[in-house]
């Protein structure tokens, strides 16, 4: 199957009414997949590098039913985002990209959920405009709170440096550690790396006093090979008194959010009760 054919299938699993909206401001075009009540409260969610918005399909059916969803695909990354116009180069081009998105959707606060890089987008965008976000979860946030492990980043950069369906596949394969991966995901995952998309942005850490201000909800693989778990979790505690921390003692860093979405949501609906 192709990559939009395969797009396509994942979203189709997602079993609740899925918009398709296109939205165009100064970077180009934004595809938002929205679900849920048109008038429920807005929720965001952010997926990690070369995931593609589709890959919420766990978990967004669940949110569906309190809230309004809307799963964006990056402009900085594969998918059916297109950056057609101005590249964003900084995390400040990043976080203009998001509020022209908000404004886009009609959205003036909402809750914002990423995964991995998805969730340093999140998290830096809340630090920049803490107006916009009603509140902020995190799934293994990559670059946050502490940067990613050396082996990690080593077997990731072949992939990296020549992306190929081959190369991704056999990574999320060493990361997943056999637990066993979806095999969409896994497929639309190495399609993604050979599509056409904008350098993603590099990431710059925050500062630990920016961090001391928010209080996250934060999910942590505890078998994640992208950094080390209890580190994180201590970075979390201590740098974010006020956080609410979710170990998922199975979970890998790519395992999420697909493999773990009902203990998500499970947190998700005590943390982020509606209104």
């Amino acid at each position: 199957m192709s990559f939009q054919d395969t797009y396509d299938a994942l979203l189709a699993r997602w079993d609740v009414p899925v918009e398709q909206l296109e939205l165009t401001d100064e970077f180009g075009t934004t595809h938002v997949n929205a679900c849920g009540p048109a008038d429920g409260q807005p929720v965001v969610l952010l997926p990690g590098h070369g995931a593609t918005s589709p890959v919420w399909f766990a978990l967004a059916p669940r949110l569906a039913g309190r809230y309004r969803v809307y799963a964006i695909d990056l402009i900085v990354d594969a998918g059916r985002s297109t950056n057609s116009g101005r590249t964003p180069k900084t995390p400040a081009d990043l976080h203009t990209w998001l509020t022209n998105t908000f404004d886009g959707l009609g959205i003036s606060q909402a809750a914002l959920c990423g995964h991995s890089y998805g969730a340093w987008i999140a998290l830096t965008y809340t630090i920049a405009h803490p107006e916009r976000v009603e509140r902020l979860a995190l799934l293994d946030p990559t670059d946050c709170y502490a940067g990613l492990r050396v082996p990690y980043i080593l077997r990731a950069l072949p992939g990296l440096l020549r992306p190929s369906r081959k190369r991704t596949m056999s990574f999320l394969r060493w990361e997943t550690q056999g637990l066993p991966i979806d095999p969409q995901v896994l497929e639309l995952a190495g399609l993604a790396a050979e599509q056409p998309s904008t350098p993603f942005v590099r990431t710059k850490r925050p500062t630990d006093d920016q961090l001391r201000e928010l209080a996250p909800l934060v999910f942590v693989a505890g078998r994640s090979k992208s950094h080390n778990a209890a580190h994180l979790t201590r970075r979390v505690t201590t740098l974010s008194p006020a956080a609410t921390v979710v170990q998922l003692d199975t979970a890998t860093h790519h395992s999420l959010p697909s493999l773990h979405a009902d203990e998500v949501w499970a947190a998700w609906a005590h943390e982020l009760p509606t209104k």
